[in-house]
C-alpha cells in the first residue's frame, strides 16, 4: 500500500529527530517538481553512483507528490533534501517509518524496488548505521552511491588494505560516519566488535539476509555468526535490526528471523506482483528453442532483450543463428574481461538489440527498457528465474518473459546437485575419519578414502552445518552440532526439491504471476494478472490454444460434477482418484485452465509441511453451483493446443554419459606432472589470505583448484577461467594475486 504524507503525519511527528535535517536546504526553497542538481561523480562506479539520485528510474513508483515537506514530517523532508527524490516508491514509506521508530523488520522486496532506501533513510534519522554485507562488489556500489549523495560512508572488507580499514574504523569511532559497511567475516576477528562498540550503532542493516539461511539459495556459514554477535552489537538497547533480501521463500524468511534472534519482528513481503510483465512458459525440446525464440525476437517491439542459456555452447549457437536478423551479442565467463565489458557497454548504450548470455550477465546492467527476457532452458530455482525475468520492463511499460523448457533441463540440474551435495555416506566417511582430537585438513582428506574434490565438498558441508570447525591453521576439529546427519539430509532434500519446484510451477494451471507471488509469501490481495499465457492464451507469443474437443468437453462436465462449491480440494487428489486412467495430468491441467479462464472454476495455491519440507499444491472449487451455470457453459472453452504427453517422472539415477566433455572438463585433468613446490607456494598464499579473511583455508580455494593452477600455470585472468573452481568471482577477487604467485614458480 502506498502511504502519503498526511496519513502518517501523526506517527511521523513521534519519530526521532537527528542531525539529518540540520544541513538540509531551506524547506521553503525546496523544489517540488525537480531534483536538486548534483555533479556527476567520476571513476569506475560513476554510472551506478548516479542511480540513487535519479527519481525517474523505474516508473513503477508511487504517485509523484507526497505532499509538501515540513519539519513535522522528517521522513519526507529527508527524502527530498538528502536523497534528492520527490516521492517514495510503493511500500517504502511504511517500512522506513517502522524502522525509524525503533522496531525490527524483515524486508523481502524484488531487485529494483528500492530496498536500500529502507535502511539508508532511517539510518540518517536515527544515527550511525552498521551495514553487514557479504559481497564486496555490493559494498563498493553502495559506498559510491552514498558518497555521491554527500553522505558519510566507509567500508571494511578483505579487498581493502589494513591501513584503509583502520582509517574507516577511526572515522566511525570519531563520529565522522553515517554508514559503515562491514563484511560478516570481520565479526570473527578478535577485538573487532568491542572496539566497534566504543561508538554503538543506532541501526543495524543486514543486507542479502537470505545468506544466513541454510535453506536459502546462497547460504554463507559466516552469516551464522550474526546470531552470536548481534546481542553484543545491540547492547545499548536502542538499536533495531532491519534484514533485507530480494528473494526469500516463506521457509527462508522464518529461518532468517530465527537466526537473527528477532522471531517476532514485522515481516514486509512486498512488491512481487509485476502487472506489466506477461509471463509465458512453454515446453520445447532443446533443438526447437533457438528457432522458437527467433520468431518472437524478430518483432522489433520485443527488443531490447536478454536471452539466458544453460551452457556457453548454447549461448554461442543462438547468437550465430540470429546474426543477420538483428544486432546480437553474446556473453559468458569464458570471454576475456574486456570483451565482456564491451558487450555490456553496447547493450546499455542501445547499440545491440539482444544479448545471449549465461546467468553471469545482468547483475551490472541498469537498463529499464528491456522488453523481453527469454530463457532457453529452465533456471535451477524459482528465485533465480524471478530475478532474471524481472529485469524486463522496469520502466513500467508492457514487457514479456518467455521460458522454453523440458524435462531434460531437470537432468542437467540434477547433475550439478549431485556434485555439490554428496550422499550422506560420503559425508559421514569424512566425519568418521576425523579423530576426536582433530586433524590437519590435508591428512583428513586423505584418510577419508574419497577423491580429493569429493572429500573437499563433503568437508565444506560438514563445516557449513556446524559438524566440524576449521581454523586458520587448517586444523579440523569436531563441531558442536548435534544430530548433524538429520540436518544435512533435510538441507539436501530441500535443495534437491528446489530443482523441481520451477518445473512443477511451469506445468501448473492458473495465473503465472499469482503463482510466483504466492511462492514468495507476498500476501497482497490482487486479481489474476490478466496478461500471462494462462490468463490470456490468445495473446501468447509461442503457446497456441484451440476450442476443446467433444471428448474434452465431456471430461470437463465430469470435473464440474466432482468439484465442490464451498471448500477447495487438491487438484492432484482429484486427478489421482477420478481421472488418472482417463486423462494424462497435463491434459487434465489444460482442462482446468480452460475452465478457470471461463470463470467456471476458481483455483489457488496452498502449502503443507512434510518432514520439514514445504510442499506446494493447487486447489480448486466451482465458482457457482452447477444449477446456476449456463447450460452451454462448456461449449466456448478453449484449451492449450498441446498433444497429450507421457506422464512426467522425477529425475532418475544418473547414467554413464557418452557425451563429449566440455573444454573446461577436458583441461581439468591434463596428463602433466604436478609442480609440488608451486603447490606449496600456493597453499602458503591461501593460508595468508584465509587469515586476512578470517575463514578456513578451503573456503578461499580448494586443494584441487590449487593443484590444477600449479599444473596448468595460466598466464592471464582469462586462462584462469578454464581451471575448475575458478569462476568469474574467484578470478575477480584473487586473479591478480595468483598470477604473481604463479609467475614466481
Amino acid at each position: 500500500m502506498q502511504c502519503n504524507a498526511n496519513s502518517h503525519r501523526s506517527s511521523s511527528s513521534k519519530l526521532p529527530q537527528s542531525s539529518a535535517l540540520a544541513d538540509a536546504p531551506s524547506l521553503a526553497n525546496l523544489p517540488t517538481s525537480s531534483v536538486i542538481p548534483v555533479a556527476k561523480p567520476t571513476g569506475l562506479l560513476s554510472t551506478t553512483a548516479m542511480h540513487a539520485t535519479d527519481p525517474t528510474r523505474y516508473d513503477l513508483s508511487a504517485p509523484k507528490v507526497d505532499g509538501p515537506p515540513t519539519l513535522a514530517d522528517p521522513v519526507l523532508a529527508t527524502l527530498r533534501s538528502r536523497f534528492r527524490l520527490q516521492s517514495f516508491r510503493p511500500h517504502q514509506r511504511e517500512v522506513i517509518e517502522h524502522v525509524t521508530a525503533g522496531r525490527d523488520a524483515l524486508l523481502v522486496m524484488p531487485t529494483g524496488g528500492g530496498k536500500s532506501l529502507c535502511y539508508q533513510l532511517p539510518g540518517l534519522l536515527r544515527g550511525p548505521t552498521l551495514v553487514i554485507s557479504p559481497l564486496i562488489a555490493l559494498m563498493e556500489d553502495q559506498n559510491a552511491k552514498l558518497q555521491a549523495l554527500g553522505l558519510r560512508c566507509e567500508r571494511i572488507h578483505s579487498g581493502r588494505g589494513r591501513g584503509d580499514s583502520q582509517y574507516a574504523l577511526r572515522r566511525w569511532l570519531d563520529g565522522d560516519l553515517d554508514f559503515l559497511l562491514v563484511a560478516p567475516e570481520r565479526l570473527r576477528v578478535a577485538g573487532f566488535v568491542p572496539r566497534l562498540m566504543q561508538r554503538p550503532p543506532k541501526l543495524i542493516a543486514i543486507d542479502e539476509a537470505h545468506c544466513i539461511s541454510m535453506w536459502g539459495h546462497d547460504f554463507r556459514p559466516d552469516y551464522r555468526l550474526l546470531g552470536e554477535r548481534l546481542p553484543e552489537l545491540r547492547a545499548n538497547g536502542d538499536c533495531p535490526i532491519v534484514a533485507l533480501t530480494a528473494t526469500a521463500t516463506v521457509r527462508v524468511q522464518k529461518d532468517i528471523v530465527d537466526q537473527l534472534g528477532v522471531p517476532d519482528c514485522e515481516r514486509f513481503i512486498r512488491g512481487f506482483a509485476r502487472d506489466n510483465l506477461a509471463l509465458e512458459m512453454v515446453e520445447r525440446n532443446p533443438a526447437e528453442r533457438i528457432t522458437a525464440a527467433l520468431k518472437v525476437l524478430q518483432n522489433p517491439e520485443r527488443r531490447p532483450a536478454i536471452v539466458y542459456c544453460l551452457s556457453r555452447r548454447t549461448v554461442e549457437e543462438a547468437a550465430a543463428a540470429w546474426k543477420g536478423h538483428f544486432k546480437v551479442d553474446y556473453y559468458h565467463a569464458g570471454m576475456e574481461a574486456d570483451a565482456r565489458s564491451a558487450v555490456q557497454d553496447r547493450f546499455a548504450a542501445g547499440q545491440s538489440d539482444v544479448v545471449v548470455a549465461t546467468v553471469a550477465f545482468g547483475m551490472g546492467i541498469d537498463k529499464a527498457n528491456i522488453r523481453t527476457v527469454v530463457h532457453l532452458g529452465m533456471p535451477a530455482t524459482v528465485e533465480g528465474y524471478y530475478q532474471e525475468v524481472g529485469r524486463a520492463g522496469r520502466d513500467g511499460l508492457p514487457s514479456a518473459g518467455l521460458l522454453l523448457y523440458s524435462f531434460v533441463d531437470l537432468r542437467i540440474h540434477q547433475t550439478f546437485f549431485e556434485r555439490d551435495y554428496p550422499p550422506l555416506t560420503m559425508v559421514q566417511a569424512v566425519f568418521d575419519a576425523l579423530p576426536t582430537t582433530g586433524s590437519v585438513r590435508e591428512q583428513l582428506l586423505r584418510d577419508s578414502g574419497l577423491a580429493l574434490a569429493t572429500a573437499e565438498a563433503c568437508l565444506a558441508k560438514l563445516w557449513g552445518i556446524g559438524a566440524v570447525t576449521v581454523d586458520n591453521d587448517d586444523q579440523v576439529r569436531p563441531g558442536s552440532a548435534l544430530n548433524w546427519q538429520a540436518a544435512y539430509l533435510r538441507q539436501r532434500a530441500h535443495r534437491e526439491g528446489q530443482c523441481e519446484v520451477l518445473y512443477d510451477l511451469s506445468r501448473a494451471s492458473g495465473c503465472r504471476m499469482d503463482a510466483l507471488v504466492a511462492y514468495f509469501g507476498d500476501k497482497a490481495k490482487r486479481a489474476n494478472c490478466g496478461i500471462c499465457d494462462r490468463c490470456q492464451p490468445d495473446d501468447s507469443q509461442v503457446r497456441r490454444v484451440r476450442d476443446a474437443t467433444p471428448a474434452e468437453r465431456r471430461q470437463m462436465l465430469k470435473i464440474a460434477e466432482i468439484l465442490p462449491t464451498s471448500r477447495a480440494v487438491s487438484l492432484a487428489k482429484v486427478h489421482r482418484e477420478d481421472f488418472s486412467m482417463a486423462l494424462d495430468r497435463k491434459v487434465f491441467d489444460a482442462l482446468i485452465d480452460g475452465m478457470e479462464r471461463a470463470g467456471v472454476v476458481e483455483t489457488t495455491y496452498d502449502t503443507w509441511d512434510k518432514d520439514g519440507q514445504i510442499i506446494r499444491f493447487r486447489t480448486a472449487l466451482l465458482a457457482a453451483p452447477l444449477a446456476r451455470l449456463p447450460l452451454d457453459w462448456v461449449t466456448g472453452i478453449r484449451v492449450d493446443d498441446t498433444p497429450a504427453a507421457t506422464k512426467a517422472t522425477k529425475p532418475v539415477a544418473k547414467k554413464h554419459s557418452t557425451a563429449k566433455p566440455s573444454q573446461k572438463q577436458q583441461q581439468s585433468s591434463p596428463d602433466m606432472p604436478v609442480n609440488l613446490p608451486l603447490v606449496g607456494e600456493l597453499k602458503a598464499w591461501r593460508k595468508a589470505r584465509a587469515r586476512l579473511e578470517a575463514v578456513p583455508a578451503f573456503v578461499v580455494m580448494t586443494d584441487a583448484t590449487l593443484i590444477e593452477l600449479a599444473t596448468r600455470r595460466p598466464k592471464t585472468r582469462e586462462a584462469m577461467l578454464q581451471v575448475h573452481g575458478m569462476g568469474p568471482k574467484s578470478v575477480a577477487k584473487y586473479g591478480t594475486e595468483l598470477l604473481v604467485e604463479l609467475a614466481k614458480g
